[in-house]
């Protein structure tokens, strides 16, 4: 098991979506179960598409 903030994901394997997500979710920790290394880019979307989600449920709807 690895611990690492979603940048480091995102950089990894998706780089064209960093200027896209905020600081916040960016520096989101993520538990990796094989580590960053098995990660695929499939993976690496559907990360994000978790960690988007879990921010927006904090933000009061206007």
């Amino acid at each position: 098991m690895e611990t690492v903030k979603l940048s480091s994901i995102v950089m990894k394997l998706t780089p064209e979506l960093y200027p896209s997500l905020k600081r916040v979710e960016l520096e989101s920790e993520i538990v990796l179960a094989n580590g960053l290394d098995a990660l695929e880019s499939e993976d690496a979307l559907e990360i994000i598409q978790y960690s988007i989600s879990e921010h927006q449920k904090d933000v009061p709807l206007q």
